[in-house]
């Protein structure tokens, strides 16, 4: 999906590039859980709604601005299958587990793309293999402190992961001429999902 359908405002958001490398890494299959971390624009959680039949998703976001944008690119998409969360990760974890956002109740999540966790990224990860060790991670970072910091979860935990770097350049009219205009590369981490691995044989 273009960048240019979505409603961004002031809010951050994956890019398309990011986004395709991103959709393709987390592996989703129909009927799976998706907690998208750290939503934005909840450009993640839409195009996942829209790519894979029965998702259930749960976004994820504590700033109001970013969460009501989230809202309205899911009623522009036409997408019902997205629970807004409200809250801060990962305290919202066991009563979105337990209890269930509106019509998510007690659904464990199968898969997890984060795209922001305000510094807490390893109290975020711990959270999300206590409640399923199988679980399927994608990880989008720019800072290279966010990658070192995944790094150091992944090999501490001897977690066989892929991490790639995504680097974008886009064509931007100058003088008449067309000039390629780097973006910031995307590192992105994935990992897990031993549970679907072992449900396939």
């Amino acid at each position: 999906m273009r960048d240019e359908w979505f409603i961004r405002g002031n809010v951050p958001m994956t890019k398309s590039e990011a986004r395709a490398v991103s959709l393709s890494k987390l592996e989703l299959y129909p009927g799976c859980v998706l907690w998208d971390i750290g939503a934005g624009t909840g450009s993640v959680s839409v195009e996942a709604a829209l790519s894979c039949p029965d998702i259930r998703i749960a976004a994820i976001e504590f700033r109001p601005e970013a969460a009501g944008l989230i809202r309205q690119n899911c009623e522009k998409a036409g997408v019902n299958c997205v629970a807004v969360v409200e809250e801060k990760a990962p305290e919202c974890f066991t009563g979105l587990y337990t209890e269930g956002a509106p019509g998510r109740e007690g659904a464990r999540p199968t898969h997890a793309f984060i795209g922001g966790t305000s510094g807490r990224m390893r109290e975020i990860l711990d959270a999300l293999h206590e409640i399923n060790p199988g679980i399927r991670v994608v990880i989008n970072m720019i800072a290279l402190e966010s990658l070192s910091q995944a790094l150091e979860y992944i090999n501490k935990r001897g977690i066989p992961a892929e991490v790639v770097s995504v680097q974008i350049a886009r064509a931007e009219a100058a003088a008449g001429l067309h000039l390629m205009k780097g973006q910031n590369p995307v590192y992105v981490a994935s990992f897990g999902g031993d549970e679907r691995r072992d449900r396939d044989g």
